[in-house]
């Protein structure tokens, strides 16, 4: 009888893997040994105070996806497995990505380090605590609202109308329990009661900032810029007014600091922020990206979920704020997810039905329009499973040749970066030729002025409405003159519309903003939609269910 081989998790085949000393990494690409600060053997910060010497600005290259199903793209996967494949055309290249939220690692949707024999490492340290980033950005958070309900416990000397504050305390993980909580129960000597909440640290506008400030002078100025709230009179208060920017930026001032790793086949990675792209912006650090375009000639980077989030958010906001721009972008599909939005039921994906592939390439048709909307054209890279069959790989084949659009096929999880060659030549190929980069809108435009356009052309939605709060919300920040703004969209990352059950490619439907919130120290407005929430829930089982260490303290079940 055959003895059927099972196959080995991501964390198997990251545990078997021999990796190289951090020093030696940091080697590659010549980074300084004043500039490395060692975590252990694999881990460093880099002290960018240490490289303003270098001027090389490599080209970037963003990979992006179709709108995410349960079936899963592979986007970090294939981020990942690219940059291994340029590094084997003896290209100088890094990759740059964000750090996991142990949300959604203790929840469902998992880490965020690719997969297979496409990875980063070491996983399991990325995947948990790291180096600690994330609990800094959570500290500064809840540090500054220490500091505001100190502040009106001891005499409210800035006449803080407490029923108005806008700072809300934050949580690394999944806790939908603290969404409302009350604070300051107890008497007087427990502080000044008040409606307050949690939002995962992901949201906050800290982990914002962190990801689009320049140096340390940048982050220092935009924390004082945060508005935490308003007085009485609804005037709005600013951390400046608190005075306390400089403590905020010296809790951040190791974490702000970007991380050097290495990929499976010993590609240099650095690895960055956090931000959803649901809820925030959804991009690894401007400090990472620039770092990594100082030392090599290619970076590698994503952006969350699919083109209508991640990307547009890259192009409209963090390559405004970072004076960057991709000079390629790579999308991301799978027949699996294809399939999915042409209606396929997930427990069905395994049949094979060209037809579904083509009512869902729909789909990945909006993202490629986006992407050429923004003066690029794009690749897609077909994720390739093995359930995949030779029908529907060549109607997809077929698709794209018809509407011109590049495509490579890449196996990346089971073969690394000799599964992504073919994607890496069609990316350098794109390299050479010029692009006409633009945003999809002018910052100077008014607010809604800006939102139709990302509903229009990103979206392909017949425009926006705004409830009666948001238009209030927007006079305010029109009369306060903080309008000439990006706008960062809260939106469900399942669907081009604001309704995750929406899939495909839908049309002559209107997207409803409900709040519009001022984000000053990251410069742009979130506008929330949907029922998106800035504090998910853990699902009924949570993959933390499966996950412990063994004897030798070594990671179990962690994907």
């Amino acid at each position: 009888m055959t003895q059927i081989t099972k196959p080995l998790t991501d964390l198997e085949i990251a545990l078997n893997s021999t990796m190289t000393h951090i020093s030696e990494i940091a080697n590659k690409v010549g980074i300084p040994e004043d500039a490395l600060e060692l975590y252990g053997k694999y881990k460093a910060k880099i002290d960018t105070t240490q490289l303003t010497h270098l001027t090389t600005e490599a080209k970037v290259v963003l990979v992006t996806a179709i709108n995410p199903t349960p079936a899963g793209e592979g986007k970090s996967t294939v981020t990942v497995g690219l940059s291994d494949a340029l590094q084997q055309l003896n290209q100088k290249v890094m990759v740059a990505l964000r750090e996991p939220s142990l949300g959604p690692v203790m929840g469902i949707k998992g880490g965020a380090t690719g997969g297979g024999y496409a990875q980063v490492l070491p996983m399991d340290d990325i995947n948990l605590h790291f180096t600690g980033d994330l609990h800094a950005i959570t500290t500064a958070n809840n540090a500054l609202a220490a500091f505001i309900d100190n502040h009106i416990h001891r005499g409210n000397e800035l006449n803080i109308d407490p029923r108005r504050i806008l700072w809300k305390r934050v949580l690394d993980m999944n806790d939908r329990s603290l969404r409302h909580v009350i604070v300051g129960l107890g008497g007087p000597a427990q502080g000044v009661p008040r409606e307050d909440g949690f939002d995962i640290t992901v949201a906050s506008e800290i982990m914002a900032i962190f990801c689009l400030a320049k140096d340390y002078n940048d982050l220092r100025k935009r924390l004082s810029q945060i508005v935490i709230g308003y007085t009485y009179d609804k005037q709005p208060v600013f951390v400046k007014d608190l005075a306390v920017e400089g403590a905020l930026t010296l809790l951040l001032k190791d974490a702000f600091k970007p991380n050097l790793v290495q990929t499976i086949e010993g590609t240099p990675a650095i690895i960055h922020g956090g931000p959803f792209a649901n809820i925030a912006h959804g991009c690894n650090s401007i400090q990472a990206t620039n770092t990594a375009r100082k030392l090599a000639d290619i970076v590698v980077t994503e952006a969350g979920f699919g083109a209508d989030l991640g990307a547009e958010k890259f192009m409209d906001i963090k390559s405004v704020q970072g004076d960057l721009h991709p000079d390629a972008v790579v999308i991301v599909a799978t027949a699996r997810a294809l399939k999915m939005h042409g209606g396929v039921n997930k427990k069905e994906l395994q049949n094979e039905n060209p037809q579904a592939i083509l009512a869902g390439i729909e789909n990945l048709a909006k993202h490629v329009d986006t992407v050429r909307a923004f003066g690029i054209e794009p690749v897609v890279a077909l994720n390739r499973f093995i359930t995949d069959t030779e029908e529907e790989v060549q109607t997809i084949e077929k698709w794209c040749l018809d509407n011109n659009v590049a495509m490579a096929l890449t196996n990346v999880w089971e073969k690394g970066g000799a599964g992504g060659l073919d994607l890496a030549k069609q990316v350098l190929a794109i390299l050479e030729k010029p692009n006409n980069f633009h945003t999809i809108y002018d910052i100077e435009d008014s607010i809604e002025e800006k939102v139709n356009a990302i509903v229009q052309k990103v979206y392909g939605g017949a425009g926006a409405v705004f409830t009666d709060q948001a238009k209030k919300q927007i006079a305010e920040i029109k009369n306060n003159g903080w309008d000439k703004l990006s706008i960062c969209m809260a939106k469900t990352q399942y669907s081009l519309t604001d309704q995750a059950n929406q899939l495909g490619r839908p049309e002559n439907f209107t997207v409803t903003v409900r709040e519009v919130i001022p984000k000053l120290g990251a410069k742009f407005l979130v506008c929330l939609t949907g029922d998106v929430m800035t504090m998910p829930g853990l699902p009924k089982e949570p993959a933390a269910l499966r996950m412990d260490i063994d004897e030798q303290g070594q990671a179990i079940g962690l994907f």
